[in-house]
């Protein structure tokens, strides 16, 4: 299977499940083309003992979705799943500080630090997420630029990744709606670092 075919593949899945379309490009990297955060997908060939990160999102009565998994295919390096587990920290990092009045670069910030004080330090090297809606990017971004505060109601993604060029990345990213205490998850796939086909 290539790179372009399991895009393909998802697309199809998302039509078929009542999607309208898809909300942006379908993101596929195998391997080392997981290293770079908007790959396009390209004829590269799936071998065994890589990791593999999807960025999809549907597009279902006008409103977009964006949701990435990261996973191997067999046994992956054993640094990709530390990698994974880093990641999952600094998700929740961001979760923690989600809530209505909390200035919008917070979340970001948080993350950052757990990737910061890792090995990977410098490897997290995009915003934290985005408002999400009628557009994938619809509004704002959690970046530490920003001078939004959230508030309840609004729609981001948090998603948190480290990439290594030629060995490859990890990113999980979740959409969830800012709550006056919290926040809701809208997206439920899981988040393990799945090995697919492991012997």
């Amino acid at each position: 299977m290539t790179e372009l075919e399991l895009a393909g593949e998802m697309e199809n899945l998302m039509n078929k499940h009542g999607a309208a379309g898809r909300s942006f490009d379908t993101i596929v990297g195998f391997g080392a083309h997981g290293a770079e955060p908007h790959f396009s997908p390209t004829s590269a060939r799936l071998e065994r003992g890589v990791g593999i990160v999807c960025d999809f999102g549907a597009l279902y009565q006008r409103y977009c979705s964006d949701l990435t998994r990261s996973y191997a295919f067999g046994k992956p390096p054993a640094e990709l799943k530390a990698i994974h587990r880093k990641v999952e920290e600094a998700q929740q990092a961001a979760l923690d500080v989600i809530r209505a009045g909390v200035p919008a670069k917070e979340p970001h910030l948080a993350a950052a630090k757990v990737v910061d004080t890792s090995p990977w330090k410098g490897r997290f090297n995009h915003g934290l997420g985005h408002s999400v809606g009628l557009a994938v990017h619809d509004g704002f971004a959690l970046n530490p630029r920003t001078e939004e505060v959230l508030e309840a109601g609004m729609v981001v993604t948090v998603e948190p990744g480290i990439y290594v060029p030629g060995l490859g990345g990890v990113r999980i990213e979740d959409d969830i709606v800012v709550t006056a205490k919290g926040y809701e998850f809208l997206t439920t796939a899981p988040r393990e670092y799945f090995e697919v086909g492991a012997a």
